[in-house]
C-alpha cells in the first residue's frame, strides 16, 4: 500500500464499533492484529499494551537509539455506531475527492496518515527521533485505552527518556487544538416507596421527587456556570437520560437521571459533585423535612480539560511544520474532549488531524482525500524536523 487512502480503505473495512455500543468483546482486536502484521512487514516494531477490562492498545515505533528523544502520535481505533448510516459503513468508497465510511473522519483517517508517515520515516536516512504511534482503544466511551497507556507505558517512558510531546489525531481540519473541554458524567437517583396505583397516598413517587430535582438542577445550578475559556468556550451542564418506574399500576419507588457537565480549562472535575450538591441542598432539605424519599448522586466518568499551559515549546515546533506546508498554524480550541486530556498529565499534547468535526459520527461520514494526503505529509515533517 503506497498511499494514505489505501491504508484507510483497509482500516474502514473492520467493524470497530465501541464495545459499550456494540456489546461485542474487543471490537478493535482484528484491526489491531491486521495493523500489527502490516507494520511488521514494513520493519516497524510493535507491542501490545494490555488494557484493564479487556483488549489492548497497539504501539508501533521506529527507533533510532535508546537515548534519543521520543515523539508520539495517537489515533483511536474504535468508532461510534453504524446504525442508520445511508452508505455502506465498512466499504470505503471514493467519490468526487472524498473517501466515505464509518471512521474515515473520526479517526481512522488520522491513523492511516500517521501510519503512512511512520513508514516513510522508517525508510529515511535523516532520523533523529524515536517515533511511536499508539493505536488506542475505547476512546468513544470510556477512554480506557488512553488512561491505561498513560498510567503504565507512558509513565515508564517519561521516566527513562525525554518525550517531546504527543500529537493526538482528531478531525481538526489540520488546525492545532491546544485547549479543549473536559467532562463529568454522573447519576442522580431518587428513591421513594412503592404502592398500588389505586391508592397513591400509600406510596412516595420517586418520579415526582425527581421532577423537583430536575427543575432545581436547571434553575439553581445551570445558571451558576460562568467559566469561560477564550479557545474552548463555556462550561455547560444538562440532564440527558431519565429512567423510572417499574410498572404502570405501581407508584414508582425508583427514578434516576444522567447528567453531563462540560468543563473548561481552569475548572476541576473534583469539585463538580460538590457544586451540584450545594445548588440542590435547599430542595433536598425540604424534601427530607416532608419525608419525600431520598436523593443520592455519584460520578460515573470524569476527564480533566486540556490546558494549554506547558505546551508552548511543543506547539511552536508543530506550528513550524504547519507553516512549512503553508497551513494555518494559529492555535484553536474545542468544547469537546479527547485522549489528550490523559496524555497531557505527563507530556505536552496537541490535537491535530485531517477532517472536519462536522463530518464525525454522521450518517455519511467522509474525509477529503487531499486533506488526508496532506496530513500524512504534515506528520512526516513533524517526525523529521520536530
Amino acid at each position: 500500500m503506497s498511499t494514505c487512502a489505501e491504508i484507510l480503505t483497509q482500516m474502514v473495512a473492520f467493524d470497530t464499533v465501541n464495545a459499550s455500543i456494540s456489546h461485542r468483546s474487543e471490537p478493535e482486536r482484528d484491526l489491531a492484529i491486521y495493523l500489527e502484521g502490516l507494520s511488521s512487514s514494513w520493519g516497524l516494531k510493535s507491542r501490545r499494551c494490555a488494557v484493564p477490562g479487556g483488549g489492548f492498545n497497539l504501539f508501533l515505533s521506529s527507533e533510532v537509539s535508546s537515548d534519543a528523544p521520543w515523539l508520539l502520535f495517537d489515533s483511536h481505533l474504535d468508532t461510534v455506531s453504524i446504525e442508520g448510516m445511508v452508505i455502506d459503513p465498512l466499504l470505503a468508497r471514493c467519490l468526487e475527492g472524498r473517501l466515505y465510511g464509518r471512521g474515515a473522519c473520526d479517526t481512522k483517517g488520522s491513523g492511516a496518515s500517521m501510519l503512512w508517515a511512520l513508514r516513510q520515516y522508517s525508510k529515511s536516512g535523516c532520523r533523529r527521533l524515536n517515533v511511536g504511534l499508539l493505536f488506542s482503544i475505547d476512546e468513544e466511551c470510556g477512554m480506557t485505552g488512553a488512561s491505561s497507556f498513560t498510567s503504565e507505558e507512558l509513565i515508564q517512558l517519561t521516566a527513562a527518556s525525554m518525550v517531546m510531546g504527543i500529537v493526538v489525531g482528531e478531525p481538526t481540519g489540520l488546525r492545532p487544538i491546544i485547549a479543549h473541554g473536559g467532562l463529568v458524567r454522573g447519576t442522580i437517583t431518587a428513591r421513594g416507596r412503592a404502592a398500588h396505583s389505586s391508592d397513591p397516598s400509600k406510596g412516595k413517587s420517586a418520579i415526582s421527587s425527581m421532577c423537583k430535582v430536575i427543575s432545581a438542577f436547571e434553575s439553581c445550578y445551570v445558571p451558576t456556570l460562568t467559566a469561560h475559556h477564550p479557545l474552548a468556550g463555556r462550561s455547560t451542564a444538562s440532564i440527558n437520560v431519565i429512567r423510572g418506574g417499574r410498572q404502570v399500576n405501581i407508584i414508582p419507588d425508583f427514578c434516576e437521571v444522567e447528567f453531563d457537565r462540560r468543563l473548561m480549562p481552569g475548572e476541576s472535575a473534583v469539585s463538580v459533585l460538590t457544586e451540584i450538591e450545594r445548588a440542590l441542598k435547599p430542595l433536598l432539605l425540604e424534601m427530607a423535612r416532608r419525608d419525600e424519599g431520598t436523593v443520592s448522586m455519584e460520578s460515573s466518568f470524569a476527564l480533566e480539560p486540556l490546558n494549554p499551559s506547558g505546551c508552548g515549546e511543543f506547539h511552536t515546533r508543530v506550528s513550524t511544520s504547519l507553516e512549512s506546508l503553508a497551513l494555518d498554524s494559529e492555535s484553536i480550541g474545542a468544547p469537546w474532549a479527547t485522549n489528550a486530556s490523559h496524555y497531557s498529565k505527563l507530556i505536552p499534547a496537541v490535537v491535530l488531524g485531517p477532517g472536519d468535526i462536522a463530518q464525525a459520527h454522521t450518517k455519511d461520514e467522509w474525509i477529503s482525500l487531499s486533506e488526508l494526503d496532506l496530513a500524512g505529509r504534515l506528520y512526516l515533517d513533524l517526525m523529521l524536523h520536530c
